[in-house]
């Protein structure tokens, strides 16, 4: 039981550890200060809920690792993120699309783990809703002004929806972890998320004036560690300081 809800904790919070690194990317590069702020504080908020989670963790897995080491000392495949989180920031539209695809989701989700029988995690998930609830509003509302907006930001936003689509049919598969913890009444059942995400994410983009994808092919693998060449990039930046310099502190 510890060892599937130590793997499930894995799943819900290196979405947000991943994503979060993608978000503190743009630091600096934002396409006008209050929207780099903005995403700033997206990262910010996503690391928060990380630390809650692996705090977490590091308290079921009881062999003395800690956050820091859950979140930065893990290899590639150890990790269960979603592939949909890894994407480069291809463009400022690739960076919104990403990020409205994941939030809704992560707003069904958070919605549904209040109910946990867990009450850490449920407590986690009371906390987090309220920050996940404005990163909805401020992804659908670029992705509605990229849409609506010019010519190229509407060809942009809808080439960027496009190429993540593929990714998101992954946020409802399950893992073993899952399927135990859902026994338990403490894990949330994603395939139960999956018809309303769909009918949420293609009203904005109805709304925006954007084409719903029509593909029905795929890609998975994130949640048994299998992940896009992006992944590596990515962890050489988060891991840096950690591996070298080991048992680092402030």
């Amino acid at each position: 039981m510890k060892e599937h809800l130590y793997n499930y904790i894995l799943g819900i919070a290196d979405n947000s550890l991943i994503l979060g690194q993608r978000m503190g990317e743009l630091c600096g590069h934002g396409p006008s200060l209050e929207t780099d702020i903005a995403c700033t504080n997206i990262s910010l908020d996503l690391f928060g809920q990380v630390r809650s989670y692996f705090q977490y963790a590091a308290k079921l897995a009881g062999d003395g690792r800690t956050e820091d080491d859950i979140a930065m000392l893990r290899k590639e495949r150890e990790y269960v993120n979603v592939l949909l989180a890894e994407q480069p920031n291809t463009n400022f539209a690739y960076t919104i699309g990403r990020q409205f695809l994941f939030d809704i989701y992560h707003l069904l989700y958070l919605t549904e783990l209040q109910k946990s029988k867990d009450l850490t995690l449920s407590a986690i998930a009371k906390k987090c809703i309220k920050e996940v609830s404005y990163h909805v509003r401020f992804s659908s509302d670029w992705v509605k002004r990229l849409g609506d907006g010019t010519e190229e930001s509407k060809q942009k936003m809808q080439e960027a929806v496009d190429d993540l689509w593929v990714y998101t049919d992954e946020l409802f598969h399950q893992t073993e972890a899952d399927k135990v913890m859902i026994t338990e009444e403490v894990g949330v059942d994603v395939t139960k998320l999956k018809e309303e995400y769909y009918t949420r994410v293609s009203e904005i983009l109805e709304e925006a004036g954007l084409n719903i994808p029509e593909s029905k092919w795929f890609q998975k693998g994130g949640k048994q560690g299998i992940h896009t060449e992006h992944l590596g990039y990515l962890l050489a930046d988060l891991q840096y300081m950690q591996r070298t310099y080991p048992n680092m502190e402030w």
